[in-house]
């Protein structure tokens, strides 16, 4: 899972990645797009690595991309760099500065927002423009053209025209047909609004609210506890009210708008995450595995996360008959414990 940090100049960016990632490179490396990979936090991980006591433990992870500077994108700006440089993420985190700064007017945070969200429908809207014009070309001259396509195109020039982000048509952003074109306005997106330490509230923006998945960060406040000794930081956590940690906050939202689950799969060797989308049947699980385990897939032995731990073991859950045998079309469910039988 790979997220693009974005937001116009001023917004914090840089802080809330490296509060995030707790990557604090030098100046220096800023001019560069950095990634920072972070193991997804998950106690269930824990309690399991301490119940098998495996000789790997591996957590699922997560890729935060921050666009370096010499791609940062200016309001009104006809250069797509930032664009390029997260056009291959799976989603979007939309910095938005709701704080004072010297030198700078006051917050408008819900301008700040409208604004670079409309330069990426706008991104989006020459794109999809350009390919419908070609497929008209091609269609003029007797050539075929994939017609479910091309309506769908219609569809997304309709609503950018009417400055509608894709994200708002699940059946349009997540249509294969559409994949390819790293559509901007397409992408699940968290709204981060980064507040001052002491502002730990929503700004009052309905209209973004009732339509965006939102959240506040206190970027600074948090960027000073990601360098702190755990000691110390978890008395600044209790003394500010921050029940959880920034990276803990935004992973598991970063989890809501991508609609993802993880389930696990345990052993001697190893206890590990996988990370998956909601829904998915077991034959599509196991592929995340191994593409093997998919093609020789027999079944799927499964017991839930709880259950195992009302049980005490895999012997006890078969025992209460909470260990069971599902097939291919079963959906995996968040904290499923599952052991893949197959054969090749």
């Amino acid at each position: 899972m790979k997220l693009g940090i974005i937001g116009l100049a001023g917004s914090g960016k840089t802080t809330v990645f490296e509060a995030l990632t707790r990557d604090f490179s030098s100046p220096g490396a800023r001019t560069e797009t950095r990634i920072g990979t972070i193991h997804v936090p998950d106690g269930r991980i824990d309690i399991l690595s301490d119940m098998y006591r495996p000789q790997k433990t591996i957590y699922a992870q997560v890729e935060y991309l921050l666009p370096g500077k010499g791609e940062q994108k200016k309001a009104g700006s006809e250069d797509d760099a930032l664009m390029r440089a997260v056009r291959d993420t799976d989603a979007l985190i939309h910095v938005v500065r709701n704080f004072a700064a010297y030198g700078m007017e006051a917050p408008d945070p819900g301008n700040d927002f409208l604004l670079l969200d409309q330069e990426l429908m706008q991104t989006d809207f020459n794109v999809v423009k350009k390919r419908l014009e070609r497929m008209e070309t091609e269609s003029k001259k007797g050539r075929p053209v994939d017609k479910e396509e091309q309506k769908q195109l219609r569809e997304c020039e309709k609503a950018l025209e009417q400055e509608i982000p894709l994200r708002m048509f699940p059946e349009i952003s997540r249509s294969r047909l559409l994949r390819g074109y790293g559509l901007m306005s397409a992408k699940p997106t968290l709204v981060l609004f980064n507040n001052t330490d002491e502002d730990e509230a929503l700004p009052d923006k309905e209209d973004i609210a009732a339509k965006e998945t939102c959240r506040v960060i206190r970027g600074k406040l948090e960027h000073e506890l990601a360098q702190m000794p755990a000691e110390d930081a978890a008395e600044l956590l209790e003394e500010f009210n921050i029940a959880a940690s920034a990276t803990d906050r935004v992973i598991r939202a970063s989890y809501e708008i991508l609609g993802l689950i993880s389930f696990f799969t345990v052993g001697e060797d190893e206890v590990r995450a996988w990370t998956i989308r909601k829904n998915t049947p077991a034959l599509e699980a196991a592929g995340v595995i191994h593409s093997d385990i998919q093609k020789g897939f027999i079944r799927a032995e499964v017991v839930s996360y709880e259950d195992l731990m009302a049980a005490g073991s895999m012997a006890g859950a078969r025992k209460n008959a909470t260990l069971r045998l599902e097939g291919k079309t079963y959906e995996v469910a968040d904290g499923d414990i599952i052991n893949f039988r197959f054969n090749v």
